[in-house]
């Protein structure tokens, strides 16, 4: 695994331990030598990710659109930043740069992504582990509405398991390591032909 995308919040949250979970997960990516890739801002829990990675020594890319660079939220310190003329232009270089997904704490565009990347997942658009770093249990509901999903047959069993899911980074990213895909999705069950 040489590099990871993440999706977060562009503010920094209620409780201070989304911004110290952040700070964790960048400095573990940078100890794994694993190349952080994520959105290019320089504010939020988007923005403390990367300071922490780069202050730990690590690689931060950031791909960012055109019309949030001409806002003044671009990090101007990273390793590479790649600007691109839309957000879906965006998500498709996030996708392509990284080798697996994680959600960190964040509103409806982080939901957003990680569901769009799990999809792809899902339809065999690629093989990459999808998980999320279940900071101060912030993801907890989102986590049961999976298994309520699954429960309601909305959600097949082998694609509930590609929810990965940890509350530190490293017991997160040992996951990730030992993710074996799912088959590719099927939309009809056997006797159903």
């Amino acid at each position: 695994m040489k590099s990871i995308a993440v999706f977060c919040g562009s503010s920094m949250g209620a409780l201070p331990s989304y911004r110290e979970g952040a700070v964790e997960l960048g400095k573990e990516l940078a100890r794994q030598g694993i190349t952080l890739v994520y959105g290019g801002a320089s504010v939020g829990i988007m923005g403390t990710v990367a300071d922490a990675v780069l202050e730990a020594g690590g690689k931060a890319i950031g791909v960012l659109p055109k019309m949030l660079e001409d806002r003044e939220i671009a990090h101007r310190g990273l390793t590479e930043l790649i600007v691109v003329n839309s957000m879906h232009e965006r998500k498709t270089k996030m996708s392509d740069l990284a080798d697996g997904f994680i959600a960190l704490p964040g509103g409806p565009g982080t939901m957003e992504e990680f569901f769009e990347v799990f999809t792809w997942g899902q339809l065999g658009l690629h093989r990459k582990p999808c998980g999320i770093l279940n900071i101060d249990r912030y993801f907890d509901l989102l986590l049961a509405f999976f298994g309520h999903m699954n429960e309601q047959q909305f959600l097949q069993d082998k694609y509930a398991s590609m929810v990965l899911s940890d509350s530190s980074p490293t017991g997160l990213l040992d996951k990730f390591r030992a993710y074996e895909p799912p088959s590719v999705k099927t939309y009809i069950e056997e006797g159903q032909t």
